[in-house]
């Protein structure tokens, strides 16, 4: 660590893991004392046998099902479902499916503080609104208390967060993705494993999300391909939500840098999935980072399994193992929306604190490698 001064944030947040524990969810708003419930999914979700365990787990305190969840979070997306949830005077929310519900649900937790004048600033303040989050997917954005949002006019997608808006309550059951596509397992997996990368040498990191993060990243390495190989093997699921845990759980006392911000940034332009854009940028962020922090790559490297210490490496073959695309241009990204990111990179709060100083001609590098 670059530092010996660091402040670390505790959340109030119980997490329940293993098969079968999406029957838990009632149990968590009672001890919530949420009496009305907004289901926040998408159309494939509500229809999901998670789903449909899940509705007829919240019985009578589910008061409303939002089932409108799209990538990105649109901001149209996210002002109905916030109407929505005054309109039937809801007290608590769950989210159930990828990261884009999660953050649609801590968007609509934010929409409701500043409705009430009061945004949290602290972690000792409470949240407006109680939030249940269910994750379907890898992604890790269920412990965060951040979330990315798109201006669809614009095609800029940006960030938003408070301490209040992690979710008090987080179910992890790996049954629940049984029925996820190995392409978004293979996309949401990277996600994961980028958030335990970045944590791992973000600036301002404490000793927990280090540690934290390495281990994350080790058991998203090794089950990743075990789940996309053998879609029903449990144990791999549960293996690589463990992992996805703790690359969300790392983030919490940790930062973004060059990689996230410059995935947030194509995905917002182009709309290509978020874990896709992480996927292909990853390793090419890894290759310019390692000479800033040369001790962060090779302990990578060696959980990696990799002897010749090139952590880049073995990402890649990590991605080519899991069936990903490896270029950006074969998703639909074009030179043009390479320089368009390349020159609004140095607005990007995640870029800004990257443990290297990213210029936009660095920016450019990374992604061109990328394209």
């Amino acid at each position: 660590m670059s530092s010996g001064s660091w402040t670390h944030i505790g959340y109030a947040q119980e997490i329940r893991f293993g098969p079968g524990r999406v029957a838990d969810a009632p149990r968590l708003i009672e001890a919530l004392r949420a009496e009305r419930v907004l289901l926040v999914t998408t159309h494939r979700g509500a229809r999901s046998a998670a789903g449909r365990k899940l509705i007829d787990a919240l019985a009578g305190r589910l008061a409303a099902v939002f089932d409108e969840a799209r990538s990105h979070v649109p901001q149209g997306v996210a002002q109905r479902a916030f109407a929505q949830a005054r309109a039937e005077r809801i007290d608590a929310l769950v989210s159930l499916g990828g990261g884009s519900c999660a953050d649609l649900g801590k968007a609509v937790c934010h929409f409701a503080e500043q409705a009430r004048g009061a945004v949290g600033s602290s972690c000792f303040d409470r949240p407006a609104l109680a939030h249940v989050a269910i994750p379907t997917t890898y992604s890790g954005a269920e412990v965060t208390p951040f979330y990315g949002m798109l201006d669809e006019a614009a095609h800029r997608k940006s960030g938003a967060g408070a301490p209040t808006l992690a979710p008090a309550g987080v179910i992890y059951d790996p049954e629940t993705t049984l029925e996820l596509p190995p392409r978004l397992s293979a996309e949401t997996g990277m996600n994961a494993l980028a958030h335990c990368v970045e944590a791992a040498w973000s600036p301002s990191r404490t000793p927990e999300a280090e540690a934290i993060a390495y281990s994350g990243a080790a058991r998203i390495f090794h089950a990743l391909p075990r789940v996309i190989e053998q879609p029903h093997d449990l144990q791999a699921r549960t293996e690589l939500l463990a992992g996805a845990l703790l690359g969300g759980r790392s983030l919490q006392n940790a930062s973004m840098g060059v990689h996230h911000g410059l995935a947030q940034m194509v995905g917002g332009r182009t709309g290509i999935a978020h874990g896709l854009a992480n996927a292909l940028i990853l390793a090419h962020a890894v290759r310019f980072n390692q000479e800033a922090v040369p001790e962060v790559t090779a302990r990578l490297a060696m959980l990696f399994g990799r002897r010749d210490g090139d952590a880049a490496g073995a990402i890649d073959a990590l991605r080519a193992r899991i069936g990903l695309p490896a270029r950006l241009g074969e998703c639909g990204v074009s030179r043009e929306d390479i320089a368009a990111v390349a020159a609004e990179s140095a607005n990007n709060a995640n870029v800004a604190k990257n443990p290297r100083k990213v210029g936009e001609a660095d920016a450019r590098a990374i992604l061109e490698a990328a394209l």
